[in-house]
């Protein structure tokens, strides 16, 4: 039984969680806390001391609270235990009360295997740390090229968007860069739904029923916001302005779904993109990519995305 505490003392910790058991989680997990070389009373680590080993060796006596896990260790095969595992670990970060979370990744067919339904680990922070009508959203950020997505792991014929579901997200992201970035006025590109924004109606009219109407309430809003642009073309200069470490015209992109967010900065960013869940009280953070069973145990995998992850928080 995984006893949470209630006196508050890890709030000023960042909780990292290992991920899968069978994917690369733990591997790098190790691999970034030996990189950054953390003050060991600013980590906590929520996982399974066996895994640990079994992937290689912390270099500081970090404090693990261990996370139940009786099952072989079989690197690459898909696993209920391992979806359980991943779903306990995560749900203990959003119980336990810490000032960050950072969650290496786990595999969606894992979660339903061991019966969790959710689409992914933003979907189980929405339901333990949300508050009143608090909403998680994702941002995936590189350096000062931010990408929020207002759909999340949906069938592309599954999207589906309204004005006020717009309207919403897009007023909570200019909060967030107000309240925690500390960015007074933030510039938001807007990507259009369909080709070349849809071409007056001739190839969709989602920008005329649904992001016109939510731009021009947002604009009445105060809020620093494009009408939208044809994402094909919009984020040339946001991957140049990354490559050459220069001033974006932007502070974020906001895309319609999935693909047409994650394909522009992971092409320029690759593995330092970082998915970072705001919206919720604690801030969430992850490496960009996924578990990557085909290289698991094979202590190849790359940390770079598990460090970024971790710096964004501290």
């Amino acid at each position: 039984m995984i006893v949470v505490d209630k006196m508050n003392k890890y709030k000023e910790k960042i909780a990292i969680t290992i991920g899968d058991p069978n994917g690369i989680g733990p591997e790098i997990t190790i691999k970034a806390l030996k990189s950054l070389n953390l003050p060991k009373d600013k980590v906590l680590i929520l996982g399974n001391k066996k895994i640990l080993d079994f992937y290689g060796e912390l270099d500081k006596d970090y404090e693990i609270v261990e996370v139940p896990f009786e099952e072989d260790i079989r690197p690459g095969e898909l696993s209920s235990a391992c979806g359980e595992f991943s779903f306990q670990s995560v749900k203990l970060a959003c119980e336990i009360g810490v000032k960050a979370i950072v969650t290496a990744p786990v595999a969606k067919h894992a979660l339903y295997l061991a019966g969790h339904k959710f689409n992914g680990q933003t979907e189980i922070l929405q339901k333990y740390l949300a508050k009143e009508n608090q909403l998680a959203e994702m941002l995936f950020v590189a350096g000062d090229f931010r990408v929020l997505l207002l759909t999340r792991h949906c069938a592309l014929k599954d999207v589906n968007l309204t004005k006020e579901c717009v309207v919403e997200k897009i007023t909570n992201l200019d909060k967030f860069f107000k309240t925690s970035l500390k960015i007074e006025n933030p510039k938001f590109a807007l990507c259009g739904f369909n080709p070349h924004s849809g071409e007056d109606g001739i190839l969709g009219r989602e920008e005329i029923d649904i992001l016109n109407p939510a731009v021009e309430e947002l604009l009445n809003e105060g809020i620093n916001i494009t009408r939208p642009l044809p994402a094909d073309t919009l984020f040339v200069k946001a991957g140049k302005a990354y490559q050459n470490n220069a001033k974006d015209d932007y502070d974020c992109y906001i895309a319609n779904y999935h693909d047409q967010g994650l394909i522009p900065i992971k092409t320029v960013a690759g593995e330092r993109t970082v998915n970072m869940t705001i919206g919720l009280d604690i801030i969430r953070t992850s490496p960009g990519h996924g578990t990557a069973f085909d290289i698991a145990g094979k202590n190849i995998a790359s940390a770079a995305g598990m460090i970024e992850a971790i710096k964004s928080v501290l």
